[in-house]
């Protein structure tokens, strides 16, 4: 009986100790439930106080900004942030000749050769955005060097229309300043070039380039091939219709091109343009004793053709490139202590030129130029100067190292013969380097 009570009273005492030690179990989960909540609904409060945050800032109205601008320009990225960017375009030239100057053939200053040593040449600053919906605009000013002065020289200041400004599909509008589509170089900046400097053509007849100021129209066909017709009206002080310090003359131009793709690593392109206008004794040349009164036509054909062995054109090009052109002039040089020359003539010049690409930094290349001088044309009082039937030509090779886009040495030899009896052997090294927003070349 003892026995029987003591066993009772050991389970009284474990039923009871069990029933206590689950009772703290339950209180301390009790807790933790407590406290899960209390950080759950902490966190909601936090979450629904941002929330509230960010709907009052959708709903605020944007600022105004201080300066004018059109209400539907986007204020909430950076699409119509100008580009900014910077090429350094300098060289070291050494020279065989003292001089080297076309013989009876008035030239600009972008011409002539280059000065000799060291030299910055052509440093580009460029600007541009698109200005809304409908326009692009773009400012390319460049420090170049004249005579050993540095001057700053608005290259481009023009606009142009988007696909969004209601014209018909394919029709561009361009107005202002700008490297018009004329031949194959004149659209392209200088430092994009294959060589260090441009060809004969080029220097004699346009000054290195036109970039008169005025309006152009383009149109790209809706056809398979590529093509594209374009015309446009110009100021007319440029040279060759003179210089900026003669009266005004207009000028006009008309182009047209085709081009397509030969398989997948083959392409070409060709085209021909006109530019014609007249100059009413406006100044031709760097000798302010030289002038011109007339009409001036000048018609250029160009041909373009690239082959990528390997089927990338980054690894491996082949690039075939000419351009023919014919300049007719119907007036009167007039030479201050000389006599007027009459002129009824026409004057051709045409290059040549093959670059390859035979490793991915490295290129070489070849071209040739010529000048074939009609000789009653001579702007020079001296009669035995216009008689001496000579027609200039040059010859250029170069090879190149591109690191990146951004960066290119240039190492190049010429051998010019511009006038009877004078050669110049050049060596010129040359280095171009972009710095900040660099746009893509055009083709």
């Amino acid at each position: 009986m003892h026995h029987t009570k003591l066993i009772a009273s050991a389970a009284l005492i474990a039923l009871f100790s069990g029933s206590t030690s689950l009772a703290a179990n339950e209180q301390d989960m009790d807790a933790l439930r407590a406290e899960i909540q209390a950080l759950k609904q902490g966190y909601e409060g936090r979450i629904a106080t941002l929330e509230s945050k960010l709907e009052q800032m959708g709903s605020t109205p944007a600022a105004k900004p201080s300066t004018p601008a059109t209400d539907r320009r986007s204020v909430r990225n950076n699409s119509f942030n100008p580009s900014i960017g910077v090429v350094l375009n300098g060289r070291h030239s050494k020279f065989s000749a003292d001089e080297s100057e076309f013989e009876g053939v008035a030239v600009g200053h972008e011409g002539e050769r280059h000065a000799e040593g060291f030299s910055s040449n052509h440093t580009e600053m460029n600007f541009s955005s698109n200005v809304d919906d409908k326009f692009y605009a773009s400012v390319t000013a460049a420090l170049v060097e004249h005579d050993g002065e540095n001057e700053v020289e608005t290259e481009e200041a023009y606009f142009q229309t988007l696909p969004g400004a209601g014209l018909p599909d394919g029709m561009t509008i361009k107005a202002g300043r700008a490297f018009w589509t004329l031949g194959y170089m004149n659209e392209h900046h200088m430092h994009a070039d294959d060589f260090a400097d441009r060809p004969l053509p080029y220097r004699v007849f346009l000054n290195g380039k036109y970039n008169d100021d005025g309006v152009e129209v383009s149109y790209v066909l809706p056809t398979d091939l590529y093509a594209e017709i374009g015309t446009g009206y110009f100021r007319g002080d440029a040279f060759p219709f003179g210089g900026a310090d003669g009266p005004s003359n207009s000028a006009w131009s008309a182009y047209g091109r085709l081009g397509g793709d030969i398989g997948d690593n083959q392409s070409w392109r060709i085209g021909v343009s006109q530019l014609s206008g007249q100059s009413d004794a406006g100044r031709v040349s760097n000798d302010d004793d030289i002038f011109y009164i007339g009409d001036v036509d000048i018609f250029i054909t160009d041909i373009r053709y690239t082959w990528a062995p390997t089927g990338n054109p980054r690894e491996q090009e082949l690039t075939l490139q000419a351009e023919f052109f014919e300049k007719e002039e119907d007036g009167t040089y007039e030479i201050f202590g000389g006599f007027p020359t009459l002129v009824d003539d026409s004057s051709d010049s045409w290059y040549a030129q093959a670059v390859y690409k035979f490793a991915p930094q490295w290129r070489v290349g070849l071209r040739y130029s010529e000048l074939d001088v009609t000789h009653a044309e001579v702007a020079s009082a001296d009669p035995a100067n216009r008689e001496a039937g000579y027609d200039p030509e040059a010859v250029a090779v170069m090879l190149d190292w591109t690191n990146s886009e951004f960066s290119r040495l240039r190492l190049q030899y010429n051998e010019e013969k511009l006038a009877a009896g004078q050669e110049d052997e050049q060596v010129i090294l040359q280095y171009v380097m972009s710095i900040g927003a660099h746009g893509a070349h055009k083709y």
